[in-house]
């Protein structure tokens, strides 16, 4: 058993899930990876199912009867983390636009670097390192991580990025019950609540690449959170 869980929520994933799967597991350092999936009609499940039998000790997978958005599911992953002891906890996309050759700078980060959050950022040192987005994806992603920074003043570039790397420590102190977006928001709420609890985040530059196959789950109901909910969220703060 390795130290370090990769949480990957699917959803019709069925394209690219093995690819990603194989990724992972040919990476020098072990990790285990389990794979929360929403009932996808495409039978993503299956085909998880079914590589499990390659890699019965290090692949998991937990099926959800409907989907009920990305925060539920990383919640979902994090308290089964919990229950299996594991020490670190990454969460990462299914169709690449999370390099998985990134993975062990985001643990090493935390487990020999001091930090207790490391974040795979596509805009550290006014740098964006994003690839094959249109310029209207792009400009809204940038400008939604200025918007939230100028809000909520979390000295993070990259407040929307999906590709992050938790202490255990971290997400038992937030009260993940108490997570209150599931959406598009549901990122900035995670790193929102640790920079306020004080834990030490380090953003580590890495090329995000939009993905190949399949569709992508953004709609503007995760944008109308994102940016109403963050107003709400830093009026608030944690109480």
């Amino acid at each position: 058993m390795s130290d370090a869980l990769i949480i990957i929520p699917t959803y019709n994933e069925k394209e690219n899930i093995e690819a990603i799967l194989r990724a992972v597991f040919s990476l020098k350092k072990p990790f285990d990876v389990l794979v929360v999936d929403d009932n996808s009609p495409d039978k993503t499940a299956a085909i998880v199912a079914d590589l499990q039998k390659e890699f019965p000790n290090n692949l998991f997978l937990e099926n959800r009867k409907e989907k009920n958005g990305l925060g539920t599911a990383y919640i979902h992953g994090f308290q089964w983390a919990f229950q299996h002891q594991y020490e670190y906890i990454i969460q990462m996309d299914a169709d690449f636009s999370h390099n998985p050759n990134d993975v062990p700078k985001l643990y090493e980060a935390c487990k020999n670097n001091g930090f207790d959050v490391a974040i795979g950022s596509r805009y550290v040192n006014n740098q964006v390192n994003v690839v094959n987005w249109d310029m209207k994806r792009l400009l809204l992603s940038y400008f939604a991580s200025k918007y939230v920074r100028f809000i909520t003043r979390i000295p993070v570039n990259d407040t929307t990025a999906g590709f992050v790397c938790y202490k255990r420590k971290v997400l038992e102190t937030i009260h993940l019950e108490k997570i209150k977006f599931v959406g598009y928001a549901f990122q900035i709420e995670m790193k929102f609540k640790a920079w306020k609890h004080k834990f030490n985040i380090k953003e580590i530059s890495v090329i995000f690449t939009d993905r190949k196959l399949g569709k992508s789950k953004m709609d503007g109901s995760i944008i109308y959170e994102a940016i109403f909910g963050v107003i709400k969220m830093s009026l608030k703060g944690i109480r």
